[in-house]
């Protein structure tokens, strides 16, 4: 028995919810969002919300059955509240800005880095070294961050580069005569 799939999914004010078979789309304030569901699961629309069940006793439909409520779920809250990742540059030199809608990084190369983001996120840079990450879908603002992160990761000498808001980075010592 799955502990998270037997939870409901409620559904908050100013959410609407449209199952349609296996094509279940959810549209709220901050954007709408669509999934197709797997075989291994059904889905329906009851009074305390959204109930997901597997469709069979397979090892399968139980593996799906809390995934499947856990992105539902997460839907829910993207097109509700939004989702949102803060990452922080540190380093002599390194600043990020604004041009237009894309996002400008300076990261100590030769040439700045210039970063489009998908359709349904939104940058900002509230300082010249941090960067907020926004949207509604949580797997597409996690994506966006650790892309903007892989343009220079945090080194362990110096703590040099774009790290996650509150990552530790384990330090390592350097050379000794």
């Amino acid at each position: 028995m799955s502990r998270i799939g037997k939870l409901p999914v409620e559904i908050p004010s100013g959410v609407e919810v449209n199952l349609n078979g296996r094509d279940l789309a959810i549209r709220g304030p901050k954007g709408q969002l669509a999934l197709t569901l797997v075989r291994d699961v059904k889905a329906s629309k009851e009074a305390e919300g959204i109930v997901i069940k597997p469709s069979d006793e397979s090892k399968r439909a139980r593996a799906m059955w809390g995934m499947t409520r856990a992105l539902v779920a997460n839907m829910v809250a993207g097109v509700s509240q939004g989702f949102s990742k803060t990452l922080e540059l540190e380093g002599v030199g390194y600043r990020a800005q604004m041009q237009g809608s894309n996002l400008k990084l300076a990261l100590g190369y030769s040439h700045d880095v210039v970063y489009e983001p998908p359709q349904g996120i939104q940058l900002a840079t509230p300082k010249p070294t941090e960067i907020t990450v926004t949207g509604a879908d949580k797997q597409q603002v996690g994506q966006v961050a650790a892309e903007i992160r892989r343009f220079r990761a945090p080194e362990p000498y110096k703590g040099k580069g774009v790290r996650y808001a509150g990552e530790y980075i384990r330090r390592k010592e350097g050379k000794k005569k």
